[in-house]
């Protein structure tokens, strides 16, 4: 079987830079064109990086002399890819109209940027829980006046390591949630070297954080009515979000009270079967156990579980009755896997195989 030509927009960044190294073997897709930003364009991918390369193992051969292309240069990238993942770094209209060019222009784009979240015919898409969303697709094609084009985005880094422990529990009728999240810098895009201020230090205080991690989880569990998405009217969630000196892996400390409230025994039932269109489908990024949930009093760490099912997996711990909410417990997800790169390629996966890049 060929594989999809597909094309990496933003491709310097640190999201790109993941990007490169999931799709460097996958079964489905091969990167044909990387794109960055006018100053980079005519560079090669090693030249363009520089000393920027952030990820743990070496920069793939294959990209190296790959040469980048203006990212603004939409027909040249159609030409050569027949989808694009994109993580640009620029203000929210310009990515707007960046990804919204390349629809029109037949070239669909799988977007890990939060510019889109919220236009009303763009799904918003974690697959094990609202895989159906893609069914909005038509409709935006309708308005974009594509046949083949559209926009798809993952949700926020953070919301992945409590809302999929949420998600069955909706049964029960969630009432209010209240969750804290102790955020990696590599959500920033930084390591230690290039923020030491983070260095035995803690932030409590992320731009725009609070509000995605409150409304995100609402769009994701909503329904699509009338061409568009609608959220969920309840439960009501409040956070606060902070920078912690951890490289990768966000952490959330939640608390929640339920409409009627669930036996622990419940609980810890429905997260050990749930699973997804990526688990039935057996899509390549999938984790086999969506939800890991540890019986130790100190798990989930980020340095020992942040990478379980290749950092694909949520893990969970320390679920117990609270004194004022009806339940606490721990989560945890790998912010630039599961919460970026890896979640935009699991969303291609499941696009691919229900046949919207057809």
């Amino acid at each position: 079987m060929s594989k999809m030509k597909v094309g990496v927009v933003g491709a310097t960044g640190m999201v790109g830079q993941r990007f490169l190294t999931l799709l460097e073997n996958h079964p489905y897709f091969e990167v044909s064109a990387l794109a960055a930003s006018a100053r980079s364009a005519g560079k090669t991918y090693e030249e363009a990086v520089g000393g920027r390369w952030k990820m743990a193992t070496p920069m793939p051969e294959k990209y190296k002399n790959m040469v980048i292309i203006d990212a603004a240069e939409v027909a040249k990238m159609a030409e050569l890819c027949s989808f694009v993942f994109c993580a640009v770094d620029m203000k929210k209209d310009e990515i707007k109209a960046l990804e919204e060019a390349y629809a029109k222009a037949e070239i669909p784009v799988v977007s890990n940027n939060s510019a889109n979240r919220w236009t009303p015919d763009v799904p918003m898409i974690m697959p094990e829980i609202n895989s159906d969303h893609v069914d909005i697709i038509p409709y935006q094609r309708k308005r974009l006046g594509t046949t083949r084009g559209f926009i798809a985005v993952k949700p926020n880094c953070s919301i992945q390591s409590y809302v999929p422990m949420l998600s069955p529990l909706r049964k029960f009728g969630i009432k209010e949630v209240v969750a804290t999240t102790y955020q990696a810098i590599s959500g920033a895009g930084k390591t230690f070297k290039e923020w030491p201020e983070m260095i035995d230090n803690v932030i409590p205080y992320i731009g725009g954080e609070e509000k995605k991690s409150e409304q995100e989880p609402l769009r994701i569990w909503g329904h699509i009515e009338n061409g568009q998405i609608v959220k969920a009217a309840s439960p009501i969630i409040t956070t606060q979000c902070i920078r912690v000196p951890v490289t990768d892996g966000h952490t959330a400390a939640v608390f929640v009270r339920f409409e009627n409230k669930p036996e622990k025994d419940e609980i810890l039932e429905l997260w050990r079967n749930f699973k997804g269109k990526p688990q039935e489908l057996g899509l390549p990024s999938a984790p086999e156990q969506f939800i890991t949930y540890f019986e130790e009093d100190n798990r989930p760490q980020c340095n020992l579980d942040r990478g379980i099912y290749g950092g694909m997996g949520i893990t969970a711990g320390r679920l117990r009755e609270d004194t004022l909410y009806d339940y606490k417990f721990i989560g945890l997800s790998h912010n630039t896997l599961r919460g970026a790169a890896g979640g935009a390629v699991l969303n291609a996966e499941l696009l691919y195989k229900e046949g919207f890049f057809d």
